[in-house]
């Protein structure tokens, strides 16, 4: 797996975050620990299979208004059982750095207003879990030092970007600073990625080797359409700290680019 290094707190050692293979934490039917929190892989399975049950029936019953048949694959969210981890494992972590700041969060952001976007239905705990995290990752977005906006940095989302298909891939770093414009929200998602692995390091985590690097959850606009994201900031050696330290996070920004590109973004 190629996972770009992007959070940069030299700061952090990457000894808080352990493959399941150490210190007794260990137990193969355990997604993660955070600290003294245990996320199993049936819960990860359940939230997961919640959401392909009640995506597979909005697709059939909206094929049905049209008199068409689905196949398999338009059954199928793009929702991974990745993206759960990475989502409970960065809101865990934005809950303990909330609490540590004795910063209220506002309930501000519902489900469906992100229905469209996740391409997910409102009423799955998926749903419900990420909306959540916006109103959190909103919050420290508004706490949080603006970070440099590095190569290594921009380029990280660029790659998370393309994997994802939201950006042409081969472009070079000139290019891509230019279609990012101001980068705000490059400087949004790392700066939130800083902010997550510190309290990674700080507090015991161990995640599963069955799943990759932990990233932050992040959404891109490029038109009408809505990309979601993960940007790396735990890999199976730890929090990710080899890259230049950037002063501090996040934004949101309007990038336009050579060729399609996103044109605003946010890191929740």
């Amino acid at each position: 797996m190629r996972a770009r290094r992007v959070i940069a707190a030299a700061s952090v050692a990457a000894l808080g975050v352990l493959s399941l293979t150490a210190c007794g934490r260990s137990a193969p039917d355990v997604a993660a620990y955070v600290g003294d929190t245990t996320y199993s892989l049936e819960r990860v399975d359940a939230i997961y299979a919640d959401v392909q049950v009640k995506y597979g029936d909005a697709v059939r019953q909206q094929a049905a208004q049209a008199g068409a048949s689905p196949s398999p694959e338009q059954l199928r969210s793009t929702v991974t059982r990745q993206d759960v981890v990475d989502l409970l494992v960065s809101l865990d972590l934005a809950k303990r750095v909330v609490k540590a700041k004795n910063v209220q969060v506002p309930d501000e952001i519902t489900p469906q207003q992100l229905e469209d976007g996740l391409r997910v239905p409102a009423t799955t705990e998926y749903a419900q879990l990420f909306a959540e995290w916006v109103d959190l990752s909103g919050v420290l977005s508004q706490q949080l030092p603006p970070a440099d906006l590095s190569d290594d940095s921009m380029m990280a989302v660029y790659d998370a970007l393309v994997e994802v298909e939201a950006i042409p891939a081969g472009m070079s770093p000139a290019n891509v600073r230019q279609a990012f414009g101001d980068g705000g929200f490059v400087r949004s998602a790392t700066a939130l990625g800083v902010a997550l692995g510190e309290e990674a390091g700080r507090v015991d985590v161990s995640i599963n080797p069955r799943f990759r690097a932990v990233g932050v959850p992040s959404m891109v606009n490029k038109g009408q359409q809505v990309f979601v994201y993960s940007l790396p900031f735990i890999d199976e050696d730890g929090p990710v700290t080899d890259i230049s330290t950037p002063e501090a996070v996040p934004s949101t920004g309007s990038p336009s680019a050579e060729g399609p590109a996103p044109d605003q973004g946010t890191a929740s």
